[in-house]
């Protein structure tokens, strides 16, 4: 799973910068932005990102040196956000005094190859800062920006005034991911919005597939999009299989660390028909299926592939999905078992008071 980042900017971000000298290279000149221990603190608590320290200020002292030989206002900075239970997962300073325009020098990236080409979500991440150059960087990495400045800058994608403003603006942010798969059988796109209001644009060439993935937005409360191609002429069985992946995938990268879900769901009857399912967002796979039909197909999607479907999402989301279905009319009892898992899923993503893991592991 990707990850996502607060690439933090310090002085004038994290610390009031000296309007004199612009450094803070000793203790008395140490002081914090107010809400930056509350309003950080929440984020680290609360939120799926993880905080990384950029800048270009080498006043405070370097990490690539030993412990020991840090500038004692950088170890002051460092152990009163461990106090507050805030941990940088990194750390990245400019402390070659380079020319101005180096690559190492924001807005240049040069500091930060591993969160290009490693496993991060940029697009999804944000660098928060002070000045215009704190904004380019975002634009250079992929990112978003937060400029936290009095005067706002119209290209940031948002102006905060304060770290409550920061923290608002990102707590408030919708839950989301896409997904992209591509095979010698199937070219699949999916956006999902877990906090959505139900609006689907979903054409994978199978109507009756996409009414039932409709019900999912409609009962479920997500907003989804779902463009798919796939080898129809030979049959339907390889892009339903890969719809089910790439939803499952998408899903399970939108929930992040899971913090503050339901966890748990279950539901519902339709008319002649009865569907129970049972969801565990829970990190593990477990699938058991007790439906029968007897039509080959309903609309244009075979029967033998509503169990496949419902079994390859639960591998693809690791969760436990149990799923028992009864009734006369063959249409009304798939389309009970799509409603009844949107309603399950709709329980289990939603988000509690608590900001822990539902987990007494720690970890989902």
């Amino acid at each position: 799973m990707k990850k996502k980042a607060l690439f933090i900017d310090r002085d004038g971000t994290l610390i009031v910068e000296p309007k004199v000298d612009q450094q803070v290279d000793s203790l008395d000149k140490l002081e914090f932005l107010p809400g930056v221990f509350r309003y950080l603190g929440n984020i680290a608590a609360e939120l799926d990102y993880e905080l990384v320290m950029v800048t270009n200020q080498d006043g405070l002292g370097t990490p690539s040196f030993p412990e020991d030989t840090f500038w004692p206002a950088q170890r002051k900075l460092l152990r009163c956000f461990e106090n507050e239970g805030i941990q940088f997962y990194d750390i990245h300073i400019d402390n070659t005094f380079a020319h101005q325009n180096a690559p190492t020098r924001k807005p240049g990236t040069g500091l930060l190859p591993a969160y290009i080409y490693g496993p991060w979500d940029l697009e999804n991440s944000f660098v928060i800062g002070d000045r215009e150059t704190d904004v380019q960087l975002a634009d250079n990495l992929g990112c978003k920006s937060i400029f936290l400045n009095a005067q706002p800058l119209a290209k940031a994608t948002y102006h905060a005034a304060t770290w409550r403003d920061i923290y608002s603006y990102l707590k408030n942010l919708p839950r989301n991911a896409a997904t992209i798969r591509t095979t010698k059988e199937t070219d699949i796109q999916a956006t999902i919005f877990l906090d959505g209001e139900g609006v689907d644009e979903i054409e994978t060439g199978l109507p009756f597939f996409d009414h039932m993935l409709q019900q999912l937005c409609t009962h479920g409360g997500i907003d989804l999009t779902i463009k798919a191609k796939g080898d129809l002429e030979v049959d339907e069985h390889h892009l339903i299989e890969d719809v089910a992946i790439v939803l499952g995938q998408t899903i399970k990268a939108a929930l992040g660390k899971k913090k503050g879900i339901q966890r748990y769901g279950f539901f519902l009857p339709m008319d002649d028909c009865q569907a129970r399912v049972l969801l565990d967002l829970g990190g593990r796979y477990d699938f058991k299926w007790k439906a029968n039909f007897r039509r080959e197909k309903i609309g244009d999607m075979p029967t033998e592939m509503f169990a496949h479907f419902f079994n390859s999402f639960a591998n693809a989301a690791a969760c436990n999905l149990h799923i028992t279905a009864k009734g006369n009319n063959e249409h009304h009892k798939v389309e009970a078992i799509f409603k009844a898992f949107a309603r399950a899923l709709r329980m289990a993503i939603a988000q509690t008071t608590t900001t822990s893991i539902p987990s007494s592991k720690g970890t989902l």
